[in-house]
């Protein structure tokens, strides 16, 4: 692990975030599609920092770049928008009870109240010594302060009892894409002094 993106995601001029699921599909003689999954779902993205000068942002990102090694190292990013619940919830939500790998139903307690609407679909979520981001996939209605929560991908690692839900500022843990990574000058601000534009592809390390 390499750290954490030193620059505030206020600086990101666009994002956009990408699902990565392979898949091998063929189909039969009779037209029957056949198909599988072949390896885990991963989120990725690509983010542009905003144009600015070296001072400003560009000294400590490619101070951080370069400790990153190319695709070698992996570093936790907080991307805007997409890190924090769309639903209502405000407390501290557990994992209610042991669940195995593949499982995509989710038992929880300990929601700040109840009713409809505790977490909304497309919530990303992160559990208590996973690395892996998982996505809510219907609207959560809590009762006694527990629901069953559906999330894909299916659990890549077993969820032990009790272990705490992160759903505010989901830290991802990413790699870069790419071998290279390029800061281009694009001119100069009114005082003359060089301004610089950045844009990087990470993708969630597994």
């Amino acid at each position: 692990m390499s750290g954490a993106f030193p620059i505030a995601t206020s600086k990101f001029e666009t994002m956009g975030i990408k699902s990565i699921q392979n898949t091998i599909v063929s189909k039969s003689i009779n037209g029957k599609k056949l198909s599988r999954t072949v390896d885990n779902q991963r989120f990725g993205f690509t983010a542009r920092v905003i144009t600015s000068t070296r001072s400003d942002v560009y000294g400590n990102l490619m101070a951080f770049i370069m400790k990153q090694r190319s695709r070698k190292e992996n570093f936790t990013i907080i991307p805007p928008d997409v890190s924090s619940t769309k639903g209502s919830e405000t407390g501290t939500v557990l994992v209610n009870g042991v669940h195995a790998v593949g499982d995509t139903t989710i038992a929880m307690d300990a929601f700040a109240s109840d009713g409809a609407g505790r977490f909304k679909a497309g919530d990303l979520i992160k559990f208590a010594s996973h690395n892996k981001i998982y996505m809510i996939v219907e609207d959560v209605t809590s009762s006694s302060n527990a629901s069953t929560v559906t999330i894909e991908p299916p659990l890549i690692t077993a969820l032990a009892d009790n272990s705490a839900v992160t759903y505010t500022n989901v830290p991802f843990t990413v790699h870069l894409e790419n071998d290279i990574q390029e800061f281009g000058a694009v001119g100069s601000n009114k005082d003359g002094e060089v301004l610089y534009q950045f844009e990087f592809d990470v993708e969630e390390a597994i």
